[in-house]
């Protein structure tokens, strides 16, 4: 008898390094987690006669991934959170559930983290110490297999982290093609920009584009949402934009053309708050559309006035219900400050935001000054404004000063 028992133990350990052997080719193999598991599952069940098991694992929630010789199918049954909790292998006692048909409960954790219960039943062993040695076993090989699974998980993750890296240095090459190189800045036209993304990528525009030599058009907008998807919409929007300048002069009619664009491209899921002006040297006129934006600032004579004609936001009705041009005239020297909302929303730490006055009230006493200037102060002003509270959009401004 003790012959045969020695024997049962060295069988039982070639058995076991069959099994170590099988599972740690099949994870040098590269195999997918789908295989793995299918391999599990037969080198517990045929090599070390496993009657019953189910190996739950905890991925975002927890989930059967391997079950056999059970009356009810675990793959539909939750796992009782409390096992989850254990530490080392317990006993099952008396339940009346799928639990309740297995013996024991293994722990499977790595780093104190546990990563899946295996449940077994039915071990064959002629003695109490070839079923602790089973068990432990058990819990060796599935910690292997469970380690080797969540190794994949991690280098899935960082190769689709790589990925979006390398989507968001293309999102962000593509969006600073959108600003112009150089903006004027000699001593009868002056252009300044500030840009302040609130990610890496953000969706706010602007632009400046001679038309001739008597007439320019300066430009804003912001698109709905974030992100690449935003990036590209605006890089279509620009290419768009500047096509139909060289066609007309026409502002309605661009922004028909722009509205019609948008809504193709976007099929109603996203949408442009636009501003464009047009500026006649020569006759000293600014026809302007306002789409939905931020009203800018036009400070002519000590007054301001907030530019608001104009129509509804670009990409969300086709056609638009009405579109109005601001007309101004005897317009020879004067400064337009134009913004988006990452500026007037900015809110401070009791949820009060800066808003449109205070733009006002700082440029009624600061709109001589030079536009590096006025674009450092309101930062700070807005640095001050929000105290603790970080940013909450992209903070873009686009100034223009035109003097004799």
């Amino acid at each position: 008898m003790e012959t045969l028992s020695l024997q049962n133990k060295y069988h039982l350990k070639e058995l076991e390094l069959n099994a170590l052997l099988e599972i740690t080719q099949s994870i040098n193999n590269n195999l997918p987690e789908r295989s793995l598991y299918k391999i599990y599952n037969f080198t517990l069940r045929a090599n070390l006669n496993i009657k019953k098991l189910a190996l739950y694992v905890l991925d975002e929630d927890w989930g059967c991934k391997v079950n056999y010789g059970t009356q009810m199918d675990c793959f539909a049954v939750p796992l009782d959170m409390e096992f989850a909790r254990l530490k080392e292998v317990t006993p099952i006692v008396e339940r009346d559930d799928v639990f309740g048909e297995f013996d024991y409960v293994i722990p499977v954790s790595h780093k104190s983290e546990i990563l899946a219960l295996v449940f077994v039943g039915d071990i064959e062993a002629e003695s109490e110490e070839i079923k602790k040695s089973s068990t432990r076993f058990i819990q060796a090989l599935s910690n292997i297999i469970i380690v080797a699974i969540e190794n994949k998980k991690l280098a899935r993750q960082q190769l689709a982290q790589e990925a979006l890296r390398k989507e968001l240095e293309i999102a962000s090459d593509v969006q600073q093609f959108l600003f112009p190189d150089k903006l004027p800045y000699g001593q009868h036209l002056k252009v300044e920009a500030s840009y302040l993304p609130h990610d890496r990528v953000g969706g706010d525009y602007y632009d400046y584009i001679p038309i001739n030599k008597k007439q320019f058009l300066i430009c804003i907008a912001d698109v709905s949402g974030k992100g690449i998807p935003a990036a590209l919409m605006m890089s279509n929007f620009q290419a768009s934009l500047r096509t139909l300048v060289r066609q007309t002069p026409n502002l309605k009619e661009i922004i028909e053309e722009l509205n019609y664009h948008v809504l193709e491209n976007a099929k109603g899921e996203k949408f442009i708050t636009f501003f464009a002006a047009i500026y006649d040297h020569e006759l000293k006129t600014l026809v302007y559309v306002n789409s939905g934006h931020n009203p800018p600032l036009l400070l002519s004579d000590g007054k301001v006035t907030l530019l608001e004609e104009g129509s509804t936001v670009l990409g969300a009705l086709h056609p638009l219900p009405f579109i109005n041009e601001g007309f101004i005239t005897d317009l020879s020297e004067f400064l337009l400050f134009s913004y988006t909302d990452g500026v007037t929303e900015t809110e401070n730490e009791v949820d009060e935001e800066f808003g449109t006055e205070r733009l006002i009230t700082y440029f009624e006493s600061n709109g001589k000054a030079d536009l590096k200037t006025i674009h450092q102060d309101i930062i700070i002003q807005l640095d001050n404004f929000k105290g603790r509270k970080g940013y909450r959009d992209d903070i873009t401004m686009l100034s223009c000063k035109v003097e004799l």
